[in-house]
């Protein structure tokens, strides 16, 4: 059975930084692209960010551009584990945080940012 769960989401200052992960469990991820969505409240769920299956392809990690400069995505395929390193939060990056593989969604974390 597949399993994606997060972690790491919180309440937050503006201008601090969180580091959420994602944890894969059932099958080997290594070989698939992974990313982070999130939703916030009233919101449609929207794409944050991808990374390829080889962690050394900078090149074909993808941000939104609302959290370019600030959120950078990486991975580890021994731990089958994503992450997501956010920086110089500001109150409109809250929301549900969600990893996503092969289909697969997480239950999510709650990223709140106070102003």
């Amino acid at each position: 059975q597949v399993q994606l769960v997060e972690s790491g989401g919180g309440l937050v200052q503006a201008g601090g930084s969180l580091r959420l992960s994602c944890a894969a469990s059932g099958r080997t991820f290594s070989s698939s692209a992974m990313g982070w969505f999130r939703q916030a409240t009233g919101k449609e769920r929207e794409f944050v960010t991808s990374i390829s299956w080889d962690p050394s392809r900078t090149d074909y990690r993808y941000y939104a551009d609302s959290v370019k400069g600030r959120f950078t995505i990486s991975r580890d395929n021994a731990k089958n584990t994503v992450y997501l390193q956010m920086n110089s939060l500001k109150p409109e990056d809250t929301a549900v945080y969600y990893c996503l593989a092969l289909g697969h969604w997480g239950q999510g974390t709650q990223v709140t940012v106070s102003s």
